[in-house]
C-alpha cells in the first residue's frame, strides 16, 4: 500500500522534477541544488518512506517505494515528471521508470547502478552507532556528532548523519532506524527487471572516486536504459552533489533543459 510522502516544492518552472535522496538522507539534502535550478523547473524534494517527515513502514522494497512515488505524481496531477535520484533514491527512480514509464519524462540516476550491492556493512555500522547515541543525555547536535566519531571518522559523514536529528527536548532521530536496519537486504538489492526497459532520456552521473558505477555495470545500464549517457564527475565520490555542486547543477541544467525540445519520452 502506497504511503503519502512528504515533499517540499521549490521553484515554479514548467517541468516537474522529483528529487530522491539516498539511504539516511532526506529531501532537504538537495536544497542548494534545487535553489540553483528553481528558475527552470518545479522541484519536489521528496522524503522517501522511513526517512525525514514521511511515514514509517515495515516494507522497503523498491517496488513499494516506486509505488509511493507514482501515488505522489498522480495525487499532485503532475502527469509526467523528471526524476533525479541519488543512491537508494536512484534505485527507486529506476524502478519507477521501468515499471511505470508513462509517468517518467526523463531520468537522472546519481552514483548508483541497477545491480545488487554487498557493501551494507558500512551503513549498518552507521545505523547502529546512531541507535547507540544517548539522546536523553545530549542536548546539542555537535555533541551527537562527537558521539558518532568512532563509527564515522569523516566529519562530513558525521554531519550528514546528524542532519537526521529532529530538534526538541530530547532530540530524536527522524528516520526509522530499526526498520532500515531490518530492511537492509532489500535496500542493497535491485528488483527483477526481466523484459522491462525504459526508453526515455537517461543520464547517469558517477563520482570518479566512487565504486558504485563501475565499467562492468555499463552493459547492464545500457540494456535497461538504451538511451543512457554516463558522465563521470572528477574529484568526487559517492556524494558528488555535495562535493561538486556546481558541476552537478551544470549537468542537471543541461539535461533537464532538453525537456520539451522534441525528444521522445519513455512511453
Amino acid at each position: 500500500m502506497a504511503v503519502e510522502l512528504a515533499a517540499r516544492k521549490v521553484g515554479q518552472g514548467r517541468l516537474p522534477v522529483l528529487v530522491l535522496h539516498g539511504l539516511l538522507g532526506q529531501g532537504r539534502n538537495w536544497g542548494a541544488i534545487a535553489r540553483a535550478l528553481e528558475g527552470e523547473a518545479s522541484l519536489w524534494l521528496v522524503d522517501l518512506r522511513n526517512h525525514g517527515a514521511s511515514p514509517w513502514q515495515a516494507q522497503m522494497t523498491y517496488e513499494a517505494m516506486a509505488g509511493d512515488l507514482a501515488a505522489l505524481i498522480e495525487r499532485e496531477g503532475l502527469g509526467q515528471a523528471a526524476l533525479v535520484g541519488h543512491s537508494m533514491g536512484g534505485k527507486v527512480a529506476m524502478t519507477l521508470a521501468l515499471t511505470r514509464p508513462e509517468l517518467v519524462e526523463r531520468l537522472c540516476v546519481v552514483d548508483v547502478a541497477p545491480v545488487p550491492y554487498d557493501h551494507g556493512a558500512e551503513f549498518r555500522s552507521y545505523i547502529r552507532a546512531m541507535q547507540a547515541v544517548d539522546l536523553g543525555r545530549l542536548r546539542r547536535r555537535a555533541e551527537v556528532e562527537e558521539a558518532l566519531a568512532e563509527a564515522a571518522p569523516d566529519r562530513g559523514v558525521r554531519a550528514f548523519l546528524a542532519s537526521n536529528l529532529e530538534n526538541g527536548d530530547p532530540l530524536r532521530w527522524q528516520p526509522n532506524l530499526a526498520g532500515l536496519l531490518e530492511a537492509m537486504p532489500d535496500i542493497l538489492d535491485f528488483p527483477d527487471t526481466a523484459g522491462r526497459r525504459y526508453g526515455g532520456p537517461t543520464l547517469f552521473l558517477r563520482g570518479a572516486r566512487s565504486r558504485y558505477v563501475l565499467p562492468e555495470h555499463e552493459a547492464r545500464i545500457q540494456s535497461l536504459f538504451p538511451r543512457a549517457e554516463i558522465v563521470t564527475i572528477e574529484d568526487a565520490g559517492h556524494w558528488l552533489h555535495a562535493e561538486q555542486p556546481a558541476r552537478t547543477v551544470e549537468l542537471l541544467r543541461g539535461f533537464l533543459g532538453e525537456a520539451g525540445s522534441g525528444t521522445a519520452t519513455g512511453r
